[in-house]
C-alpha cells in the first residue's frame, strides 16, 4: 500500500517514518495528532497532504493495514480468530468479523478455511 510521493504530499522519508509508525503501532489507537506530530506538521495539514501522498485518509489506511495483518496471520499461522483479532487491535471477536468482512467480503473463519472464496486482494494463496 505504500506509494510514492506525488506532488505536494509527504516527503520519501516523512512518508516512511508515517508508515512505519503505524504498522509498529498497528493494533493501537492513533491520533491524528499523534501522526502529525511525527511528520512535524499542523493536524490540517498533514491530514491533507497524507491522503494526497497515500490516496486514504489517515484512519482508512490504518484500517486497511489492520486487515492486511489480520489475513496474514489467517493464512499463515494457527492462532484463533480471536486472537488475531486481538493482535489487530479489536477488543470484541464480533467487531472484528465486520470490520473483516466489510474490508474482504467475507469471514475471517471463511478467509482461513478458503483463500479462493475472497477476493483475490484479501485472501492471496501463498
Amino acid at each position: 500500500m505504500h506509494t510514492t510521493p506525488r506532488r505536494g504530499g509527504l516527503s520519501a522519508r516523512k512518508q516512511k517514518l508515517v508508515a512505519e509508525f503505524i504498522d509498529a503501532h498497528i493494533a493501537e489507537k492513533i491520533s491524528l495528532a499523534r501522526l502529525a506530530k511525527i511528520a512535524g506538521l499542523s493536524r490540517y495539514h498533514f491530514a491533507r497532504v497524507f491522503k494526497q501522498t497515500f490516496g486514504v485518509p489517515p484512519r482508512r489506511y490504518h484500517m486497511v493495514r489492520r486487515m492486511e495483518r489480520a489475513t496474514n496471520l489467517l493464512l499463515q499461522s494457527t492462532l484463533p480468530v480471536t486472537h488475531i483479532a486481538l493482535r489487530v487491535g479489536f477488543r470484541e471477536t464480533s467487531s472484528f468479523t465486520r470490520a473483516y468482512r466489510r474490508y474482504a467480503g467475507v469471514t475471517p473463519s471463511d478467509c482461513r478455511r478458503d483463500p479462493a472464496t475472497g477476493p483475490a486482494f484479501a485472501c492471496p494463496r501463498h
